[in-house]
Parts: structure tokens; C-alpha cells; sequence
């Protein structure tokens, strides 16, 4: 149902749908109403960082919206519509749970409408349709046909350079004999009092959060969300493609985006980043490799993922299909880095501890291969996922670690199990150098957790992993092995990484 325009119903706005694609343009004469929910910020373990950057993008928005603005503090959301005396329209919210209380809150006459999502490229009507009666899904399927919808890098009916995906040209290793990549900074803001409110706020509530405190490191408002994207176009992204799946030690950001944190704030709109990017290229300030590798993250997987998300629906985190039932051990869950040895390990949860925030190639080849080889429970490790990051919202979360980097939902995603020995991180990064375990080494005091975890995990799943094209010659690489018993018997007893 289209809104009545004409009518003067305030707008609610949950706290990733704070821009103007959602409380502007038909919306734009309404009151908006914001809300801080006590109970909610205290729900979860969340990083402490991820609470300031949810803060801030709430009282930012209060602040820049000015007399169209609500902002009530309550213990509760329901409290805080009670309080606020008026039915409100509101936009689909972005998680099951959430949805789901929406729907009760309109049986109660506090909220009138529930309106399309406007913060995504393709709504979700037209995904539904797409899908139709497909049982297995290839994201590149997707990815082609929203090339086409949005007429984004095409010459007619083709794609440009008559090639759909340059994955090829952007696998490089780290630049040798460099510490870091060499390229400017990215888009840091400037914390402001409202920043300074929101840490005082947090220390008073002393609630039960993870990870360091540390400064505001991502954009939460619309501006902010401008200029983080101007940043990246116009000194970050030439450098993108090479590099997008390399790991160094000393530069956390390289040459990525950090723009994860305003798209799903909704500060940013994602195809205003596909269209700067375009644009980049046909003005030729960047290369074509890294302007599709980077449209294809945005239009190509993010949206996949959310999509994914609703299709799947919400039982699709009790998947498990690798029956992996260890719990996730202290050290993971609280960022001990320091507990850790491995130096990609200590790297990647030093980085989350710090900053809350990895790039994806931390997230599946480190972290989520770690702990697909160590049998770590699904379910918990994406409430993990999206409680230590500052970008982990509900929708994010499930897709990507389930399926993706857990493999869990029996193949309905991903082809094969992503995960990899020592030898694809030391490709790939530069920890392996200065590491106490030799990459190359199955047994033995050095021997690195993640060449003998390969073995082992290979062992316990080989015969799926037999049945399986992509991953059968694993496998028989595996049966060759002559101390496979002396490299199972060891990760079976390890407690040290």
C-alpha cells in the first residue's frame, strides 16, 4: 500500500535507517521519531564501539533532522511509542526478530504502516520473483542480472571490457618488502560532543560489552557517509582491486572502502557507491578491475546476502549439516589476542578488539576458517559475528557465516567448504614471516594450527567432502599423507593457536 502523502503520520526510523532514502522525499513534510532502547543496547555482548556507532548515528540524526525529530530514552521501544502518544509508519525493519515485533506493534494500533524497505538497491518483491522455484543459488546469477536492471558498467546488452567479473585480476599478494600499501589514509570523522556525550553515556550504563573503546573510526550520518564515499573514489579505490584480497599486518585498512559501517547505518545509499564508482572508471580515474571488484561487493554481494537473508528465513541458523558442536572458547569470545599465538589469529582478533572491524578475507580465510576447521557451532558464531562487529547487523550476519564461511547449510549457498592450510595465508599475507608456526609444518611444536587443522578437518568430513567435485581431490591429497595419525592425534589434544 503507497502512503497517504497528505496525511501528517510521523515516521519511526530503527537505527540502520537513518538517511534520506527513508525520511526524505515523499516522507519528507513528516515528524520523525527516533528512539535509544536501554534494553535493547544491553540485549547482547556487543563491541563497545559498535554501541557508540549505533548512539551516534541516532542522536547525529536527531540533531541534523532539527525540529522534525523525536528522540525519547526509554528502557524499552514499546515504552518509548506509548510515551510518544502517536501511531507511527514505519519502514521493514531489517532482521526476522524485529519484523515480527513491527507486526505486533501494529495489532496494537502503535504502528499504522509497514512500507517497502527503501535502503537496498532491489526491493524485495523483486528478488521473490527472481528466485522463483530455485533450490540452489549462484550469487554471479544475481550479480549479472542486477548489472542489467541498473544499466551499471554496460555497453548495451554486454558488459563492459566484455567480461562480467575481474575476481582474476584481484587476488595479488601483499607488495614484498612493504609494511604497509602506500596509500592515503581513509575518511576518518571528527568526534564531536555529541560523541563525547555518547561515551559518557556508555561508561554510566556499564554495560557488559567486548572489545577496547577507542575513537569513532566510520561515518553515521549522511554527510559523513558523503565524504567517507569521495574519499575512497577518489584516493582509495584505483588501489582496490589488486590488493582486495591480501592481508598486512601493520595497515588494517589497506586499500578498502570502510564503508560497510554508513550502508548499513543507511546513511549511504549503495547505489549512489556503485554509481561514484562507475563513474570513476568512465572518467578514467580508476581502474576497470578494481571499480567491478568493488561493485560487485556492493550490488553483487551485499545485496545477495540481504536478500538471501529473508529467502532463507529465520530457522536457517539452526542449519548445521557439518554437525559442529564445539562451543566458542573464551579467548575467541572475549578478543583475547594476547592468548593467541598464530600471528594471522592474533592479527585479525587484535583488529576486531581494537576497531571492531576486519576485511573479508580476515572474516572467511582467518577467522571463519578457523573456525570451521575447529568445529565451532554455527548458531554461535554468527551471533558473534554480528555482536563484535561494528557492521554485524541481524541480516548481515547469518548468509555469510552459515553459508559462506561455515558451510553448514549443506551446500544451499556455497559450493564447498571455504577454508585453506598455512600455505594460502602465507600467499596471501605477510604474518607468516615473523610467526612461532612454520606453514609448511603438519606435526610438531611449530606446526601451524591451520596446515594441520586443513588435515584434520578433511579427515573428519572426507566423505562429503569426496562426494564433492570441488573439493574430492582434498581428499585423496590427504590419503597420501604418511603421518596424517601423528597430525590428527596432535590437533585432536591441541589448546594452544
Amino acid at each position: 500500500m503507497v502512503p497517504d502523502t497528505r496525511d501528517d503520520t510521523p515516521l519511526w526510523l530503527f537505527a540502520d535507517q537513518l538517511g534520506p532514502a527513508v525520511y526524505g522525499g515523499e516522507h519528507a513534510h513528516r515528524e520523525v521519531l527516533l528512539i535509544e532502547s536501554t534494553a535493547a543496547l544491553g540485549k547482547r555482548r556487543y563491541h563497545r564501539q559498535k554501541l557508540h556507532l549505533v548512539l551516534s548515528a541516532l542522536r547525529h540524526a536527531a540533531h541534523d533532522l532539527g525540529d522534525r525529530a523525536t528522540l525519547i530514552q526509554a528502557d524499552s521501544y514499546t515504552e518509548a511509542l506509548k510515551n510518544f502518544n502517536k501511531p507511527v509508519l514505519v519502514h521493514e525493519p531489517t532482521s526476522h526478530a524485529a519484523e515480527k515485533f513491527v507486526h505486533r506493534l501494529q495489532k496494537q494500533g502503535l504502528v499504522t504502516e509497514v512500507l517497502p524497505t527503501p535502503t537496498f538497491a532491489l526491493p524485495r518483491k523483486d528478488f521473490q520473483s527472481w528466485a522463483g522455484e530455485r533450490t540452489r543459488f549462484r550469487m554471479e546469477d544475481f550479480y549479472r542480472d542486477q548489472r542489467r536492471r541498473f544499466d551499471v558498467l554496460m555497453e548495451g546488452k554486454d558488459p563492459v571490457g566484455s567480461r562480467w567479473n575481474y575476481d582474476e585480476d584481484n587476488r595479488e599478494s601483499p607488495p614484498k618488502k612493504q609494511r604497509t600499501l602506500d596509500v592515503p589514509a581513509p575518511y576518518q570523522p571528527r568526534e564531536d560532543d555529541i560523541d563525547a556525550q555518547v561515551r559518557r553515556d556508555l561508561d554510566a550504563l556499564d554495560l557488559h560489552t567486548i572489545g577496547n573503546d577507542g575513537p569513532r573510526l566510520f561515518a553515521v550520518n549522511p554527510a559523513e557517509g558523503r565524504r567517507a564515499l569521495k574519499r575512497f573514489i577518489e584516493h582509495r579505490l584505483p588501489a582496490f582491486g589488486r590488493y582486495e584480497d591480501a592481508m598486512m599486518s601493520q595497515d588494517w585498512a589497506m586499500s578498502h572502502s570502510l564503508l560497510s559501517v554508513p550502508l548499513n547505518l543507511g546513511v549511504l545509499h549503495p547505489l549512489d557507491a556503485v554509481e561514484a564508482a562507475e563513474r570513476a572508471y568512465r572518467d578514467g580515474d580508476a581502474p576497470l578491475a578494481a571499480v567491478e571488484g568493488f561493485i560487485r561487493q556492493i550490488l553483487g554481494w551485499r545485496e545477495y546476502m540481504w536478500h538471501l537473508y529473508w529467502h532463507f528465513g529465520s530457522d536457517y541458523t539452526a542449519h548445521n549439516e557439518l554437525e559442529a558442536h564445539t562451543r566458542l572458547p573464551d579467548w575467541w569470545a572475549d578478543l583475547d589476542a594476547d592468548a593467541v599465538t598464530a600471528a594471522c589469529l592474533h592479527s585479525a582478533l587484535e583488529g576486531l578488539r581494537d576497531r571492531g572491524w576486519n576485511h573479508h578475507i580476515q572474516r572467511l580465510m582467518i577467522l571463519g576458517s578457523h573456525a570451521l576447521q575447529r568445529g565451532y557451532r554455527p548458531d554461535e558464531l554468527t551471533d558473534w559475528f554480528a555482536t563484535a562487529y561494528v557492521d554485524g547487523f541481524r541480516w548481515v550476519m547469518p548468509t555469510n557465516v552459515i553459508g559462506m564461511s561455515q558451510h553448514a547449510d549443506a551446500g544451499l549457498l556455497a559450493t564447498k567448504p571455504y577454508t585453506s592450510g598455512g600455505a594460502y595465508i602465507n600467499k596471501m599475507s605477510d604474518h607468516c614471516g615473523d610467526c612461532a608456526y612454520d606453514p609448511k609444518k603438519r606435526v610438531g611444536d611449530d606446526a601451524c594450527p591451520f596446515t594441520a587443522g586443513y588435515w584434520a578437518f578433511t579427515h573428519h568430513n572426507r566423505d562429503r567432502l569426496a562426494k564433492n567435485m570441488r573439493t574430492r581431490r582434498a581428499v585423496s591429497s590427504m590419503d597420501r599423507l604418511g603421518d596424517l595419525e601423528a597430525v590428527l592425534e596432535q590437533e585432536s589434544a591441541r589448546d594452544r593457536f
